[in-house]
C-alpha cells in the first residue's frame, strides 16, 4: 500500500471521528436546550380552591304582592305561667301552667305581612306556619283552647291586608326541641295570593331566618 494511500485513509478516519464528535455535541446541545425551555416555562399553577359561599340569613320576603317580615322570636322556656296570660277572654282561675313535652322548649314567633299591591289582599290568603331546622325538622304551631290564652286576643292571621299598610303581625307559639339549631319560619299565601288557592294546595312559600333571644 502506498504511502498516498495510508494518508487518505487516516484523513478519511479522522475526518469520520470529527462527524460523529459534531453529531453528539449538537445532539447534547439539543437536549440541554430543550431542557432549559422547559425549565423556562413554568407549569400553570393548579387553580385556588373555591371560596366557601357565606350565605346571609334572610330576614324578609315576598311572595307575590305580600311582603313579609320576621318581627320577633322568644324563647319561652319549658313553662308558660298563668300569670303570663295576655288573653282577657280567658279566666285564670280555671287555668293552669302549661308545660312543655320533656325534651323541647316553647317558641313564640311573629312574623309581619304587608301588602305592597295595589288592591286588597283577601282574608285568609296567608298563614305562617312550621319551624324548621338545621335537619329539616318541622315544628307545627300549637292550636286550640290548650294555646289560645297565651297569644295576642286577637288573631291578625291571614288577616285582610290593604295596600302599604303597616305590617299586620301574626304571632305563634311552638313546641321544638332542645337540641334543634338554625331554626327558620315557613310562611305560605295562595296562588295569586287568593284564599281559594292556599285552602286548595295551590301555594307558594319560603323561608325566613329567626333570632330567638
Amino acid at each position: 500500500m502506498s504511502i498516498l494511500t495510508t494518508n487518505k485513509n487516516k484523513e478519511m478516519g479522522q475526518a469520520s471521528r470529527l462527524l460523529l464528535v459534531l453529531a453528539v455535541v449538537v445532539f447534547v446541545a439539543i437536549i440541554i436546550t430543550f431542557l432549559i425551555i422547559k425549565m423556562a416555562n413554568k407549569p400553570t399553577p393548579p387553580p385556588p380552591p373555591p371560596e366557601p359561599q357565606i350565605v346571609l340569613p334572610v330576614y324578609e320576603g315576598t311572595l307575590g304582592n305580600i311582603r313579609f317580615v320576621f318581627e320577633s322570636a322568644l324563647d319561652r322556656g319549658e313553662v308558660l305561667k298563668k300569670s303570663e296570660i295576655i288573653n282577657s277572654q280567658y279566666g285564670h282561675a280555671s287555668l293552669k301552667d302549661l308545660i312543655v313535652t320533656p325534651g323541647g322548649k316553647f317558641i313564640q314567633v311573629t312574623v309581619g305581612a304587608q301588602n305592597i299591591g295595589q288592591e286588597n289582599i283577601e282574608r285568609s290568603a296567608w298563614t305562617i306556619e312550621n319551624i324548621v331546622d338545621s335537619k329539616g325538622r318541622n315544628f307545627v304551631p300549637l292550636e286550640g283552647y290548650s294555646i289560645a290564652p297565651w297569644l295576642p286576643e286577637q288573631d291578625l292571621c291571614g288577616a285582610l291586608l290593604k295596600p302599604l299598610f303597616d305590617p299586620t303581625p301574626c304571632t305563634r307559639i311552638y313546641e321544638v326541641s332542645k337540641e334543634s339549631t338554625e331554626l327558620k319560619i315557613r310562611v305560605k299565601t295562595g296562588k295569586d295570593n287568593k284564599a281559594t288557592n292556599l285552602a286548595s294546595g295551590k301555594d307558594e312559600s319560603l323561608l325566613l331566618d329567626l333570632i330567638v333571644k
